[in-house]
């Protein structure tokens, strides 16, 4: 990692600043966050039932009178570290509906259940490599080429439907969730009604853009008894109803869009390209279990950078003359939703233009299709808690969770962030946190008696 002048004599006067050992205990703690939030404050533990103090706590003998914490923020170009963790946790809640654990019970595994993706309809030919052939503007693009996803013709592009399409995916997500659960119904025989009492659809999604600046979404979808995972499905729920479900379904889904201004109304609707895989251990399908988890996890830290757009909100359109190396795709794409805006003050296309109109969550589930990000947050949390009370030498009879303890706060924000040396400093930690936490994976999966959670440290 390369050092500027200014980095480096930043980093001399934090390495020689009195704490610096403590101010390094404080980011390892954070797993290195990028931009760890500042505090002031204190903390006292009391016995609930004596009133003695058990421990205090102060930040004023702290490095520069702050506590450091993590940001928590889930985009990996805003903060690696806490991406990273925030992956591991998506990993985690995916893998569980899958193979069982975190309380879903491993019968699930024996569910039909697929690995769905959902994509946008085409607003005009792009640059793309196709698997047979030559590009249509007959070039054979590289990988990594920047005119990939970008308009052959930006005068015809339809810019301003792709923005609308991004704006309302999320609308047509919960529609196809709803026409699913009919076209199931209908295939089954039975009535909503009926199916409701016998069989439930679950599912874990993940959004992600394409080059284009199209979202799309992909979803692992199951099968379960009317109770949830604890319950078989019924016996007529089979792979091959669920895969001819989701694309009946999917060609259903029609949102309208009313005309604006000079904007005239549509109805918008999936593309046409529709992919279902059946999930390992059914059968000898190719999509392992890991490889679904791994997928959309990776994905659950992304946002629209694969276009080239900014990671921030635009407050005004000639902040983009300031952005180096912003595509004139992705620009055009931009440009649109604050031309939009106006015409549709409901949809806050301007206010997300960044994220080139998308405004919903990057990852959902349903309700019974596994943990929840929270549960798997206080798990942690929990255990972080068992370990300073050792530290503390907390007497074993005295268990917060059962009201023996008291805690009394006071916590003041008091600025984010690092200076250009803590921050050199902050990534090499965070580098060497991850290393270690790959090489532990590694290792872990090299037994033969791994269990199903070792493979996301």
């Amino acid at each position: 990692m390369g050092t500027d002048a200014l980095t480096l004599a930043d980093l001399l006067r934090v390495a020689n600043t009195p704490g610096f050992d403590r101010w390094q205990e404080q980011v390892r703690r954070t797993g290195g966050c990028s931009n760890p939030i500042h505090l002031t404050g204190s903390t006292v533990t009391r016995d609930a039932k004596t009133g003695g103090v058990l421990y205090a706590y102060s930040t004023d003998q702290e490095p520069g009178g702050r506590l450091r914490v993590a940001c928590g923020n889930r985009r990996a170009s805003q903060c690696p570290s806490c991406a990273w963790t925030y992956a591991g946790d998506t990993y985690h809640l995916i893998r569980a509906g899958i193979t069982g654990g975190k309380q879903v019970p491993a019968t699930v595994r024996d569910h039909p259940r697929v690995f769905a993706t959902l994509t946008a309809p085409s607003f005009g030919p792009v640059h793309n490599r196709p698997a047979k052939g030559r590009c249509r503007c007959g070039n054979s693009h590289a990988e990594d080429d920047s005119a990939l996803g970008t308009a052959l013709d930006p005068a015809s592009y339809d810019y301003a439907g792709a923005v609308l399409w991004n704006n309302h995916a999320g609308d047509l997500w919960r529609r196809f969730t709803i026409y699913l659960r009919r076209e199931i119904a209908t295939r089954a025989g039975v009535t909503q009604s009926a199916l409701r009492e016998t069989c439930r659809v679950s599912f874990g999604k993940v959004a992600e853009f394409q080059k284009r600046g199209a979202i799309h979404f992909h979803a692992v979808v199951r099968f379960d008894g009317p109770e949830g995972p604890d319950s078989a499905p019924p016996a007529w729920a089979s792979l091959a109803l669920l895969d001819d479900a989701i694309r009946a379904a999917a060609g259903r889904v029609s949102v309208p869009v009313a005309a604006a201004g000079a904007f005239p109304a549509r109805n918008l609707a999936w593309g046409t390209q529709i992919d279902v895989q059946p999930i390992g251990a059914l059968g000898h399908e190719e999509l392992t279990e890991a490889a679904v988890a791994s997928y959309v996890a990776k994905y659950a830290t992304k946002a629209a950078e694969t276009t080239g757009t900014v990671d921030r909100r635009i407050g005004e359109l000639s902040e983009l003359d300031k952005v180096a190396h912003l595509p004139a795709h992705t620009r055009r794409l931009i440009e649109a939703c604050w031309d939009l805006d106006k015409a549709y003050p409901d949809r806050m296309l301007a206010r997300w233009a960044h994220m080139l109109g998308f405004r919903g969550h990057f990852s959902t589930k349903s309700r019974r299709y596994s943990t929840t990000l929270g549960a798997l947050r206080q798990v942690r949390a929990d255990y972080r808690a068992r370990q300073e009370r050792q530290e503390r030498g907390y007497s074993e009879d005295l268990d917060d969770s059962e009201g023996s303890t008291l805690v009394l706060a006071h916590w003041t924000y008091a600025g984010h962030g690092h200076t250009p040396g803590e921050s050199w400093l902050a990534a090499t930690i965070a580098r060497d946190i991850q290393t270690g936490r790959t090489a532990a994976r590694e290792a872990l999966n090299d037994q033969s008696d791994l269990d199903n959670e070792g493979e996301w440290l």
